[in-house]
């Protein structure tokens, strides 16, 4: 069988090359997807996070924050993070969120607080547009 396959190989390379090649593109697909749902949550597991005390970090400047956010959301500019160090301390033990206005910084700020080891720490998938997509309620 070894043997067979061995043959078949050296006979058709670029077909076994591009197999090869394929099937990595699903695993590295499929990892990026994996690790994705662990760092992203919707709108909805959001509300269900809340509503069991998790705490929302808004990152966005102040005025964007001002200018509508989610309720009982903290404002803490991304930029702050490594700033705040102490601040941030008492949510350790928490769920943290983090809100930004299309998912991307807050993804990024969730990264910086797991490193500061925070753990239970998740970005809400597409940030403020999402939430206001999906019909959250929105507190000026």
């Amino acid at each position: 069988m070894i043997d067979q396959l061995l043959e078949f190989s050296g006979n058709h390379p670029l077909l076994v090359t591009g197999i090869v090649v394929a099937w990595l593109a699903v695993m590295v697909y499929e990892i990026r997807l994996k690790s994705q749902s662990f760092s992203h949550v919707s709108a909805s597991e959001a509300v269900r996070l809340i509503n069991k005390g998790a705490v929302v970090l808004d990152v966005r400047k102040p005025e964007e924050f001002a200018a509508g956010h989610i309720v009982n959301a903290r404002n803490i500019k991304a930029e702050d993070l490594n700033e705040n160090r102490g601040l941030l301390d008492k949510y350790r033990k928490k769920v943290v969120l983090t809100v930004c206005n299309s998912g991307m910084a807050s993804n990024r700020a969730a990264v910086q607080l797991r490193k500061q080891g925070i753990e239970q720490v998740f970005s809400i998938r597409g940030g403020l547009a999402g939430w206001r997509n999906d019909n959250m309620p929105i507190e000026k």
